[in-house]
């Protein structure tokens, strides 16, 4: 089984900056895709950033120069530095994970993705 715990969130003024942080644990053989997501209240759950297993990134347009993706495929961790915080990054943040769990997986170099259960990232005056 694949495990992630996120942490970093909490409570952030207008033009602050907080970091998160996603360990993965379990049975990993190879990492590829991860990224972050997000889902405020009322509304569908929607892509913040990704990173590709060879550095790609994409970033959803409103982050785009604010926030910045990255990952230590040793320690099986991804960060989402977010700055200049804005109301409207109110949300519940959640990291994905794409990870091979043995090798028939690894060997197509496709795995299943898997999710943490979020942490709260709160941005008011």
């Amino acid at each position: 089984q694949v495990q992630l715990v996120e942490s970093g969130g909490g409570l952030s003024q207008p033009g602050g900056s907080l970091r998160l942080s996603c360990v993965a644990s379990g049975s990993i053989v190879s990492l590829y895709a991860m990224g972050w997501y997000r889902q405020a209240p009322g509304k569908e759950r929607d892509m913040v950033a990704t990173l590709t297993h060879d550095g790609a990134t994409n970033y959803t347009h409103s982050v785009k120069g604010r926030f910045t993706i990255s990952r230590d495929n040793a320690k099986k961790e991804i960060y989402l530095q977010m700055n200049d915080l804005e109301p409207e990054d109110t949300a519940v943040y959640y990291c994905k994970i794409n990870a091979a769990t043995d090798l028939l997986q690894r060997l197509r170099g496709v795995g299943l993705d898997y999710w943490g259960k979020g942490t709260l990232v709160t941005v008011s005056a």
